[in-house]
């Protein structure tokens, strides 16, 4: 563990021979704060969002009109956590292909080492931020409770390599709900 400015601070998790603006797709997972359930609750094998759980919805569906290079092919809010594939394509915006974008990677490394070869084109982490900043105004808005914490500071994020594992994360996803209590 390293230090910035005297204190000591986590190192990324992301893969460093990746450039997480690269076109390819991803599996993220996003947390609230100590775990908190906060989303709304399950029932009957649905998901009912609560008023916070309705903010987060309209928050990341904004998400994607502004971003143009970057779709969203499942997701699924769950009480305390969101579950999705984000894909990025940089080249179009009419509709979804058939076939998700899977990067290359094979093992090499790629052109850039771990950073954002173009900062015009969004990073997943650029995403996220984005979004957790935006769901966190609205949400301590509701609440009146300004400056608290709505989610745990990192997010887990793969990189997806084939269409078998996209295929098994998407049902992973798709079925997450009913699987809740398990």
């Amino acid at each position: 563990m390293s230090k910035y400015l005297n204190k000591y601070r986590n190192e990324s998790f992301r893969a460093q021979w990746w450039d997480y603006s690269n076109e390819g797709s991803y599996f993220i997972t996003i947390c609230t704060a100590n775990r908190e359930l906060i989303f709304g609750e399950i029932y009957n094998k649905e998901m009912h969002l609560s008023p916070i759980g309705e903010i987060v919805f309209e928050e990341w569906n904004k998400s994607f009109e502004i971003r143009v290079e970057l779709f969203c092919d499942i997701f699924v809010i769950m009480p305390n956590h969101i579950h999705a594939i984000l894909r990025i394509e940089k080249s179009c915006r009419d509709g979804q292909p058939a076939i998700p974008a899977i990067p290359n990677t094979d093992g090499r490394p790629s052109i850039h080492s771990g950073g954002n070869s173009n900062p015009s084109i969004p990073t997943i982490s650029s995403f996220v931020a984005g979004f957790k900043s935006a769901a966190t105004k609205r949400i301590n808005e509701y609440r009146n409770t300004p400056k608290t914490p709505v989610w745990q500071k990192l997010f887990h994020d793969r990189i997806i390599r084939d269409a078998n594992e996209y295929d098994r994360i998407f049902n992973y996803i798709k079925n997450n709900i009913e699987k809740w209590g398990l």
